[in-house]
């Protein structure tokens, strides 16, 4: 039963943040009788609010979301380095972490400049195809062939093959800085750095997004590295 209310919450997505019941249950796979019985407890609790055409999610999820302590502190941490970039740049900044095989947004400090929709908080994305997503790779001790089902294309431009991955993150690793080449969405480049622990593993990145070409985009590594550098350097525990 816990797994069937976790499919319903799971519902919900950035193209569906509102649904009646009847959505609800054909979105979820969960049964129509359950769903509303499950839906009106989630309620209760204060996982569901109700609206004028249906549900949605409620206030206690993003309590309980602010609450979770590795990424509390990483974005706490990041949030005024976010805004330094920001103002350096004028781009939109982003923060994310490593889940499994994808990355999800912990901050972003949006520029009004950026038309294109884009990413946010608590937005997922995919490693292959997100400078974010390779510059924490790169840096990971993760294997690329564990990817492979996952390296599907979202823009013509996506790397789609292990090989090329391997490659593209050598790359990443040599030079300390990612690039996303319209490879997550069409209009868009992003600059990525890796935010390094101690032992020089990936615990987060941050980025710059923007609308404009690679060449461009270049100019702004050198001041994402060294961002993503001072704040890899304050969330290190002191000696």
């Amino acid at each position: 039963m816990l797994r069937r209310a976790f499919d319903l919450l799971d519902a919900f997505d950035v193209e569906h943040p509102e649904l009646s019941v009847r959505e609800l249950a054909l979105r979820s796979g969960v049964a129509r009788s359950t769903t509303h019985r499950l839906a009106a407890e989630l309620v209760e609790w204060g996982a569901l609010e109700r609206t004028d055409d249906g549900l949605r999610l409620g206030g206690k999820l993003f309590e309980l979301g602010t609450l979770v302590p590795g990424h509390t502190t990483i974005r706490e941490a990041a949030t005024p380095f976010l805004h330094t970039l920001h103002e350096v740049t004028h781009l939109t900044a982003n923060l994310a972490v490593r889940e499994r095989n994808q990355i999800v947004y912990l901050e972003k400090i949006s520029s009004r400049s950026l038309r294109v929709p884009h990413t946010r908080m608590g937005g997922r994305g995919t490693l292959h195809a997100t400078a974010l997503g390779k510059a924490i790779l790169a840096y990971s001790d993760a294997d690329p062939d564990a990817l492979t089902p996952t390296l599907t294309p979202v823009t013509p431009r996506t790397i789609t093959t292990v090989r090329a991955l391997r490659i593209e993150l050598a790359r990443v690793r040599a030079a300390r800085v990612a690039y996303d080449e319209e490879e997550s969405q069409t209009g868009l480049f992003c600059v990525a750095a890796p935010v390094l622990d101690r032992s020089g593993s990936a615990i987060a990145a941050i980025s710059v997004t923007g609308a404009t070409a690679l060449a461009q985009a270049q100019r702004f590594a050198p001041t994402v590295m060294a961002i993503a550098a001072s704040l890899g350097a304050a969330l290190r525990p002191r000696r």
